[in-house]
């Protein structure tokens, strides 16, 4: 098994209140960068790249990368990491649908994330909103692939998932966020088993979808309970884990307990790709859509090889 590197029993623990080398990126500059913001405003899409504060989007848009956000802007819960802003939405878009198909057919993209806010003043969670979204990029552009990263639809009924997974996304992500430990105070709105079971539904389902979930890492876990996670998504036959530094957004959100350097992300993943998973992306800088068309593309490519393995 790969070991992680360990600290110095003499030196405490990282406390950092500036952010390391390794997370310093360039501000987002450039035309094509300011094209795709404006393709985002024109078609009245909001993005978790904009919403979030995702350090990558100077790279991503300039790429002509966006992850749609669906469902408007405001979210139903206040988790502790998130800088999506919270309260009571809006009423939900009908033009919506259609916008994200137009965006995906102007960019000229060949895969695209499409995630929202949590809805849980809607009956079914805001899962009719993705299925209608899947629906018009598959009529708009029928070549462009597909992934979904949903909420966890807590207490709605099972036929929302199941209305998405119908619809056949090319790769459905669902995020843990963090250890079951942390759950109260980082995730308070959700049940850790709760998002497990989702994906151990959808891979039940329909076993061609690609199941996908990540973690953050720097809110206080601990080595083994990352382990134990990956244990936990192996069972449930997730297909690929991400792992990145957990940022704080602003200074009423939770605290970076510690920057997790890039050798123990490096070591994290060489035991993730041990249990079994068939793609791992694992480093400070990792975020659910970073590059996703390419990882697509790897995990289409895994899946081919151990099929002819087997």
């Amino acid at each position: 098994m790969t070991e992680l590197p360990v600290a110095d029993p003499s030196m405490p623990p990282a406390r950092r209140t500036r952010k390391p080398d390794w997370l310093r990126v360039k501000a987002p500059v450039g035309q094509t960068f300011s094209e795709t913001r404006k393709l985002m405003r024109e078609l009245s899409l909001n993005t978790v790249c904009e919403e979030a504060a995702c350090p990558n989007i100077g790279e991503c848009w300039s790429k002509k990368h966006a992850t749609v956000m669906i469902l408007g802007d405001v979210c139903t819960r206040a988790c502790a990491f998130c800088n999506v802003k919270t309260g009571m939405p809006r009423t939900v878009d009908a033009s919506e649908p259609q916008h994200v198909a137009d965006a995906a057919a102007k960019l000229g993209l060949e895969h695209i994330v499409v995630t929202s806010v949590d809805r849980d003043d809607l009956p079914d969670g805001g899962a009719s909103q993705f299925v209608k979204v899947i629906e018009a990029l598959r009529s708009t552009t029928p070549d462009t692939t597909i992934e979904i990263l949903t909420p966890d639809f807590r207490n709605k009924a099972r036929a929302a998932v199941e209305s998405i997974v119908e619809a056949r996304p090319d790769v459905y992500n669902h995020n843990l966020e963090t250890v079951p430990r942390l759950y109260p105070t980082i995730r308070p709105g959700a049940r850790y088993y709760a998002s497990l079971r989702l994906l151990e539904d959808v891979k039940a389902h329909d076993p061609s979808i690609f199941t996908k979930s990540g973690i953050m890492l720097g809110l206080g876990e601990e080595r083994m309970e990352v382990h134990q996670v990956m244990d936990d998504m192996r069972s449930a036959d997730i297909d690929f884990l991400t792992m990145g530094q957990y940022l704080q957004p602003t200074p009423k959100h939770a605290k970076v307990a510690d920057f997790v350097s890039p050798q123990a992300f490096d070591a994290y993943a060489g035991i993730a790709r041990a249990k079994g998973f068939l793609l791992v992306a694992s480093s400070p800088l990792t975020r659910s859509s970073y590059h996703a068309g390419d990882d697509f593309e790897r995990l289409r490519a895994a899946r081919e090889e151990r099929l002819a393995r087997a």
